[in-house]
Parts: C-alpha cells; sequence; structure tokens
C-alpha cells in the first residue's frame, strides 16, 4: 500500500541504541544483542530519549530546533519498530531486543492467560512486570559491569509497571520540568563517577497528540527541548558522550477520516477484543471467526489500511523473531492504517484519545523514522 514501509530492522533500529552506547563505555551485551552504531569509546554516557520527535517531523521543521539541526553529521535516521507505540519501542530501548523477543507488542495486547486486554502503558491490573518481559536490561548489564546507571524522568514513572518491565536497573530521579531533568544530569556527572544517564522528556509526544504535529505548539515544544539539549551540551565533562533518540514519529489523523466501529457492526463480528490503537489494531477473534473477520476488513477498509492476519505479519518480520511465549499476544487480524486514517470505537475507547488529533502507531515513514543523534566530544557548539 502507498504510504506503508516495510520494517527493516537490519538497517538500524531503536533496539541497537542502548547497546551501542553500552559498549563505547566498555560492557559488551549478550547476543541477539547488538552494537550496530561504532561509536568512540566513552568514560560517561548521556542519552535522551524525547518522546514523539519523529526524524520526519525534525527534518521538515528543522527551523525549531537549530541546536540539533546543527548535528546533522552525527544524525542517523533509525525505524523505532512495529507498532510505533510508546510501550513497544521501550521495551526495545530498554532491553536492546526486538519486539516479538522483548514481548512488548502493543498498546493494548492479549493476556492469554486472562483472556483480557492490558494496557502495556498505564500498566493498570497488569502481569508482573518482570515476568512479563524476563529478559536483562540493558541498564541493569550495565550496573552489573560496576558503571553507575542513572533513569531521570517524572515521578510517576519510578517503579511503573513499563518501567520495571523495559527500564529497570540503577537508581532513579525524579525531575518535573526539562530543565530540572538536565540539571539532575548534570548533577549526577558532576560526582566524575562512570555513569550511563537516561533522560525521558513526553511533553513533544503529548503536545503533538493534543494540537498536531504540524502546529505551533509542537515547533515551541521543540525549541524549549533544543535549548535544554544545548545547554547540556556545552556542559558535559570530558570524556563524556551524548546521544539524542526518541521513541516513534507522529502523524496528523483527521478525525472527518476515521473509522468509528460504534456505526460499523459489520466489523465487530467475530471479534472477542479489539486491541492495538486506532492507527495499529490487533483483532483477538473469536474461535474459528478469523477468516471472516479478514475478509469482512479488509473489504470494509480497502486501501485506507494493510488488513492481514498474524502469520503473515510475521512472515514480514513486523516484530522481529517471535518468542513462542509472547506470540499468543499478537492479534490473529493486524489492521495497520494508511497515512491519515485510523480505527476508533466511540463505545469504549477513552474520550481522551477521541480527541487526539496527531496519532502514531502504523508503519508510514512518518512514524517509524526516529533519530540517532551522537554528537562526538569536539561538536557540541
Amino acid at each position: 500500500m502507498h504510504g506503508l514501509l516495510p520494517v527493516d530492522y537490519a538497517g538500524g533500529s531503536l533496539a541497537d541504541v542502548l547497546p551501542s552506547i553500552a559498549a563505547s563505555l566498555g560492557v559488551s551485551m549478550p547476543p541477539p544483542r547488538r552494537a550496530a552504531f561504532d561509536l568512540e569509546p566513552a568514560h560517561s554516557a548521556v542519552v535522551a530519549l524525547i518522546d514523539g520527535l519523529g526524524y520526519d517531523q525534525l527534518e521538515r521543521r528543522g527551523g525549531h530546533a537549530p541546536w540539533l539541526r546543527a548535528q546533522r553529521a552525527g544524525t542517523t535516521r533509525i525505524i523505532c519498530g512495529h507498532p510505533s507505540t510508546t510501550a513497544t519501542s521501550m521495551g526495545s530501548f530498554g532491553t536492546g531486543l526486538l519486539p516479538g523477543t522483548h514481548g512488548l507488542l502493543g498498546y493494548e495486547v492479549l493476556m492469554p492467560q486472562a483472556d483480557r486486554l492490558v494496557n502495556e502503558l498505564s500498566w493498570k491490573d497488569g502481569p508482573v512486570p518482570e515476568e512479563w518481559q524476563p529478559h536483562d536490561t540493558v541498564l541493569e548489564l550495565v550496573a552489573a559491569a560496576g558503571i553507575e546507571v542513572v533513569s531521570i524522568g517524572p515521578a510517576h514513572f519510578e517503579g511503573s509497571g513499563l518501567s520495571r518491565a523495559a527500564l529497570r536497573g540503577g537508581r532513579f530521579i525524579a525531575a518535573g520540568t526539562w530543565p530540572e531533568c538536565i540539571d539532575a544530569v548534570l548533577g549526577v556527572l558532576a560526582s566524575g563517577q562512570r555513569s550511563l544517564i537516561y533522560a525521558y522528556w513526553a511533553q513533544v509526544d503529548t503536545v503533538g497528540h493534543v494540537f498536531g504535529p504540524e502546529s505551533w505548539e509542537w515547533g515551541a515544544e521543540v525549541e524549549a527541548v533544543d535549548r535544554e539539549l544545548a545547554r547540556l551540551a556545552a556542559s558535559l565533562p570530558s570524556g563524556c558522550s551524548l546521544s539524542i533518540t526518541a521513541d516513534h514519529g507522529m502523524m496528523l489523523v483527521p478525525h472527518e477520516t476515521r473509522v468509528d466501529l460504534a456505526y460499523e457492526p459489520a466489523l465487530t463480528r467475530g471479534i472477542r477484543h479489539l486491541g492495538g490503537e486506532p492507527r495499529a489494531r490487533q483483532l483477538y477473534c473469536e474461535p474459528g471467526a478469523a477468516a471472516d473477520v479478514l475478509a469482512a476488513w479488509q473489504a470494509a477498509l480497502g486501501e485506507r489500511a494493510v488488513v492481514l492476519t498474524r502469520e503473515d505479519a510475521l512472515s514480514r518480520n513486523w516484530f522481529g523473531p517471535v518468542e513462542p511465549d509472547n506470540l499468543p499476544r499478537i492479534g490473529d487480524i493486524l489492521a495497520v492504517m494508511g497515512p491519515g486514517f485510523s480505527v476508533v470505537d466511540s463505545t469504549r475507547d477513552n474520550a481522551n484519545v477521541l480527541a487526539l488529533k496527531g496519532l502514531h502507531g502504523s508503519i508510514t515513514p512518518e512514524e517509524l523514522g526516529i533519530p540517532f543523534v551522537h554528537v562526538a566530544e569536539g561538536s557540541r557548539g
């Protein structure tokens, strides 16, 4: 379908970022993690993840980010993976593994043992995180090598289900604003200890959802982020590297182009659980109903989406290699939306979700493409 990409992990993905940074600190990762980027050796490393800062949006609106724009020589376009959503991407980032291996496979996915959906972002009534995602995280592996590991972000992330599943390891520092986050990074570095510091900021994603990634509000938030990244880069001690990445991009999705299942009863027949999110639906079907659901969704959505079976998605390597225990977490039928379209259910979807203008989750360039910016010590101005 026009506007959708193959999911090519071999070309560089979010899962490669932390293993590459760990290698620069002298810590090798056990397979299948890979250090895909050849980074210079470092005494310490800072990695900032800016939620929702897609590569294409940054290119298109680079005037709002003069410092990031000046780092183009050290910027690589990589992909976040499928689905292009925060829970899955944080799993890939934190573990250095592809989605099918770490098992955080969407916004809302099936808990097979309970036959109900779990929201992997909120983790409300979710499974034990360390059992749901049992692999060591990169942060745990780096900490075990004797390097201080610190995560910095909003206070409610400390001990959250997603943090325990994807980013456990080291200690946590709460920071309520982006300037406070940068101050905390510099405070850790002031000790002189060998450190790996991970800093997270959510507001670019939040503003993009509410106002759209083409809005002036989005540009203003990126300007604020860029200013603080410039301050951070200028303040780093000798021997400390700086990397910046994101968890997904985003696109504007008009409300008038969405399909609302509340008015499409034929599309709800045979579905036991409606998972995923508006741009990347995962359909868990009643026994024996998958073929009929596939035909109905393909006929109704036509060129607006690619609708296929789980087996077809696996053959296209959308999730990378999938561990057997993770297989039933994936929908029987997947519907990934083309540019500008979504599928909602106003009878069940949260009103705040229904109001959003900017969305992600599918495999368009705007959603899959993210930056990996690595700043050499002599290029921080």
